[in-house]
């Protein structure tokens, strides 16, 4: 194994590495020589097809996907892939290239050349639930601050990241240091995942394989391993995070109590008792419900919905106070195409509050949070009442 340079690792005559800075205008020109000097029969290519997608249809987003996110439940995460992807953009206002544009560059390239593309990444769907899962509280808060509200570095140039993976490499570590769990799942786990998906290719003529600077020592030393092993892993890799069944036992249990002290209260004629229940149970759902709400700047309409919901979407656990303050909030203040392509580019905080796309999302993490803590506050108040 050789090296023509920091960032180009030669494993042998038919697979060679091509480590990139993702927002280097540097990378996509070197990406495209590469490609035009080297002649490989095939491109590998750090994408997913979610990735994918996201580079070569950047407005996709309109109001069918939000309803579907809303539906699946799935606000929080895609908060937290923005917030991702936002900071990437960041870096890339400062270099003057879009981020990802080296790994679009490569597809392009090869598609011109006639070349095959092959997308070597696990779905960023998939590396995201993983990291959430393996992170705790103290982390999740470390990386959502960070993300937020965290300062950029000024002091190192993106080119300077581009001319030195060690550089880049000693970055992702410091990200480790943040966040312990997310720092494997994030790196070692892709690091292994794009070696596996890499020794699955190999025989296809001479590959060359475009990955973050970052990745390259890590899978370099995968790559070092038995075949067989390395591709082993990856069905475990690919599998999703096994959902925590306590939070959803405590969500089901609270109905079960609920009615079974208003069945206490009913045979022992406590009806003051009851009444207070039901007070108890209304108010603190539907306040918190519609604080939530509030807090993410949610239209009248949509508070009111969520506040309403509230005390009867907790008694029933597949149900979310959330799913239907979103939808309201969809449906009086609909998303325009500008929305989206603001709302994608969000270059500043303000934009999960300010942008119609980025609220909508907003009003249904927050609905749901606040109902949950209204459900849990008031089953406390409930059972300090009986024992009281």
């Amino acid at each position: 194994m050789s090296g023509e340079s920091n960032n180009i690792i030669e494993i042998d005559e038919n697979l060679r590495l091509l480590g990139t800075a993702h927002v280097s205008s540097e990378s996509v020109e070197l990406v495209r020589n590469q490609i035009e000097e080297w002649g490989p029969d095939l491109v590998a290519v750090e994408l997913c097809p979610s990735r994918m997608a996201a580079l070569t249809k950047p407005d996709s987003l309109d109001s069918e996907d939000l309803l579907k996110i809303i539906k699946e439940g799935r606000s929080a995460m895609i908060l937290l892939q923005s917030a991702l992807a936002a900071q990437q953009r960041r870096m890339g206002v400062s270099s003057g290239e879009k981020p990802g544009a080296e790994l679009l560059a490569a597809v392009n390239a090869a598609e011109d050349s006639g070349v095959p593309v092959e997308m070597i990444d696990r779905d960023v769907g998939v590396t995201l639930r993983r990291a959430w899962k393996k992170m705790g509280i103290i982390e999740k808060w470390r990386i959502l601050n960070a993300l937020l509200w965290g300062e950029d570095d000024g002091e190192v140039s993106i080119d300077k990241m581009l001319g030195d993976s060690d550089l880049l490499s000693s970055m992702m570590e410091e990200a480790r240091e943040i966040a312990p769990g997310a720092g494997e799942v994030l790196i070692d786990e892709r690091d292994s995942f794009l070696a596996g998906r890499i020794q699955q290719i190999r025989g296809e003529g001479k590959v060359l394989a475009v990955i973050g600077a970052g990745h390259l020592s890590g899978v370099v030393h995968n790559l070092g391993e038995p075949a067989m092993e390395t591709t082993s892993r990856l069905a475990e890799l690919s599998k999703e995070p096994p959902k925590s069944i306590w939070p959803r036992l405590l969500m089901a249990a609270i109905p079960i109590f609920l009615f079974g002290a208003v069945a206490w209260m009913v045979v022992n004629g406590e009806m003051v008792a009851l009444k207070q229940t039901a007070q108890t149970w209304l108010l603190l759902n539907a306040i918190l419900a519609g604080v939530g709400v509030l807090i993410a700047r949610g239209h009248p309409l949509s508070i009111l919905v969520g506040a309403i919901a509230s005390p009867i979407t907790s008694l029933n656990p597949t149900l979310a106070a959330g799913w239907f303050a979103g939808y309201t909030q969809l449906k009086v203040a609909s998303p325009t195409g500008k929305d989206a392509q603001d709302f994608l580019v969000l270059d500043e905080v303000s934009l999960f509050w300010k942008n119609r796309v980025g609220r909508v999302l907003m009003v249904t993490a927050l609905g749901n949070l606040g109902s949950m803590a209204g459900a849990w506050l008031a089953g406390g108040a409930i059972l300090g009442m009986l024992l009281g």
